[in-house]
């Protein structure tokens, strides 16, 4: 993964997994260092299962043998001088909060931040992601609730619409 956003899609695609109906995705970008938080009401985990998803070779899928989604988040965010934290709950959600030193050499770019909260959104109509961005005075949000009350009706699986989304947050954001 070698970017942010590659993370943001590889932690949301878990939540989506574990058919929450809320997602918040919340970022702070503040004197060198960024933290992004990833929140779902999700089916959770037990300890058991939290202490092993750190293991590259423990995955809930039957897809394949390997999950090496959080294993890599957690080296990136290392390799700055970062940290990485699961909390989660059986039937309650998962949060997990990745701390990056922003001007460390290793620290991994954006990617197209917007391009991807918005395919979140739009890809995925039932569900409520709620999105938080602060850096400095910038402070923006939006969630998937208000953008279907704006749209009046109209499907967030239209094209244009994910063209909409991702040029308001392109706008309203400075990563």
């Amino acid at each position: 993964m070698n970017n942010l956003s590659f993370h943001i899609t590889d932690i949301t695609a878990n939540s989506i997994r574990a058919n929450a109906s809320e997602i918040g995705l919340f970022i702070e970008q503040r004197e060198g260092r960024i933290t992004i938080r990833i929140t779902d009401n999700g089916s959770g985990m037990d300890a058991g299962t939290i202490a092993r998803v750190t293991n590259p070779f423990y995955t809930t899928r039957t897809t394949r043998k390997v999950g090496l989604g959080i294993p890599f988040l957690i080296q990136n965010a290392e390799q700055t001088g970062g940290t990485v934290s699961i909390t989660s709950e059986p039937g309650k959600g998962t949060e997990v909060t990745a701390s990056f030193h922003s001007d460390h050499i290793d620290c991994p770019p954006w990617g197209d931040l917007p391009g991807t909260v918005a395919m979140l959104v739009t890809g995925n109509p039932d569900i409520n992601v709620r999105f938080e961005y602060q850096a400095g005075e910038t402070i923006f949000s939006v969630s998937t609730n208000e953008i279907k009350e704006i749209l009046d009706g109209i499907p967030l699986s239209h094209p244009k619409v994910m063209l909409l989304v991702k040029e308001m947050i392109k706008e309203n954001i400075r990563p």
